[in-house]
């Protein structure tokens, strides 16, 4: 009896532990882990690196680890390197710090929107949804298929890769396109 006990201590244990890592999604290489905030975790993934200087050089980092609650559409690595030569670089230097804080926070959004919540307003609003963005410009949400796509003001449209990898303070949703005010 008392074997019995400890074998299905140690299976139930195998269990949480499995659905407990099921929970958390997968992003360029690392978990991402719900109890961290969004800075945090971007920290860890390797599709995220040139966001992430991008962030600090925007000086953002204190931002997004506030308590938010703030719905991310974080671009990959890949996606920037689609923009036109040298324009990373450009929004890097000290003296376009103001241009790169209003490209970065226009891809942030007030509040905690996931996948669910996003397709609902994309339905309610007749395909598309206006979603507002913390630089104060308007980003458009509309399906194509069971794809989530992202539209910004100047036609680029980009595509929900990854969606709802939960944060302590909000939800990043991985697109493949930078989206420019």
């Amino acid at each position: 009896m008392k074997n019995l006990k400890l074998q299905l201590v140690l299976v139930m244990s195998v269990l949480v532990t499995t659905l407990s890592y099921a929970q958390n999604k997968m992003v360029g290489g690392a978990e991402m882990y719900p109890t961290k905030n969004i800075v945090e975790n971007a920290l860890n993934s390797k599709d995220h690196t040139t966001l992430v200087a991008a962030v600090k050089a925007a000086e953002l980092v204190e931002t997004l680890s506030s308590d938010g609650p703030f719905t991310v559409f974080a671009p990959t690595n890949a996606a920037f390197g689609n923009l036109p030569e040298g324009t990373v670089e450009s929004l890097l230097k000290p003296e376009n710090k103001k241009q790169l804080q209003t490209v970065l926070t226009y891809h942030v959004i007030a509040g905690k929107f996931n996948a669910e919540d996003v397709v609902a307003a994309i339905k309610k609003g007749d395909g598309k949804a206006e979603l507002q963005t913390l630089s104060g410009g308007t980003l458009t949400a509309m399906l194509d298929g069971k794809n989530v796509k992202i539209k910004d003001s100047k036609g680029n449209v980009a595509t929900v890769t990854i969606a709802d990898v939960n944060q302590s303070n909000g939800v990043i949703h991985v697109i493949d396109t930078v989206l420019l005010p």
